[in-house]
């Protein structure tokens, strides 16, 4: 039996999957939400959204893809890992991504065939294509050029492609470097980690997603400063000691994660660090 259907829950609440069913809106990451969702639909063009190790973007990123899943108008495509060592492997896979069927081998020919595509959606059929590159500090500088080059599909009212790229700060230094990339930045916006009552906030919101309804709450208001104080509010370290924290409650036979349960899980930690 799993540790969560001891405690009366119907489902693990603080797992680091990209679940957007577990999304917490903090104020920046709900102010990032709206603003993607605002430059995705006035089709503006490049958007950008940094942040730290741990602070959220990939879930942002389903919770943005989330948004649109209802609407047939926009047709969404994700790139999870954009590691691509060249050019040509680069645009091959964006052409299999929007099921363009090459019968081509240039890097050229597949440039242009990516703009009859865009053309053709964005402008007959009037949909708006959405590519979201995740984990984008991987990309190489040769392939942000590709992208810009991308950027540069549009009409006079708009661009054909909506291009969201998350990543961590330190892609931002690599776009300055290429010309004429910088200014069609549309949206910029870094993710900050949770304050205190965020993070209380957030362990209270994921529990009651997992269906905790029990009255008596299974963090003591200590256990949760002491989380903060820990984490420093940063998303994913929430939820892997949360979780932590109710494994030992479980086999402690406690009620309560209280300071006692979560000075050993840190205590722990940091004998395993060293």
């Amino acid at each position: 039996m799993s540790y969560f259907s001891v405690l009366g829950l119907q489902k693990e609440p603080f797992s680091t999957s990209p679940d957007p069913e577990f999304f917490y809106h903090s104020s920046s990451h709900n102010t990032a939400l709206k603003r993607l969702e605002i430059a995705i639909r006035q089709r503006r063009g490049l958007c950008l959204a940094f942040g730290d190790v741990g602070t959220g973007k990939t879930t942002l990123s389903r919770a943005l893809l989330q948004n649109f899943k209802e609407d047939n108008n926009f047709i969404f495509h994700m790139i999870l890992d954009p590691s691509y060592k060249s050019e040509f492997q680069f645009l091959l896979a964006l052409v299999k991504m929007f099921n363009i069927v090459p019968d081509f081998k240039s890097t050229l020919d597949f440039k242009e065939a990516l703009q009859k595509y865009l053309f053709q959606k964005g402008v007959e059929e009037n949909k708006t294509i959405v590519l979201l590159i995740d984990e984008a500090q991987k990309i190489t500088l040769e392939n942000l050029e590709v992208l810009r080059t991308l950027l540069n599909y549009e009409t006079n009212e708009y661009k054909l492609l909506q291009l969201v790229i998350v990543a961590q700060a330190e892609l931002l230094s690599r776009i300055k470097r290429i010309r004429n990339f910088s200014d069609r930045i549309a949206l910029k916006y870094t993710l900050n980690p949770f304050d205190e009552n965020e993070t209380k906030e957030m362990i209270e919101f994921r529990l009651q997603r997992a269906s905790y309804v029990n009255s008596k709450p299974l963090f003591s208001a200590e256990a949760v400063k002491l989380i903060y104080q820990h984490t420093q509010g940063y998303p994913r370290q929430i939820a892997m000691l949360c979780h932590d924290a109710l494994e030992a409650i479980v086999m402690k036979e406690k009620e309560v994660a209280d300071q006692e349960v979560i000075n050993e899980l840190i205590a722990h930690r940091e004998d395993y660090e060293r």
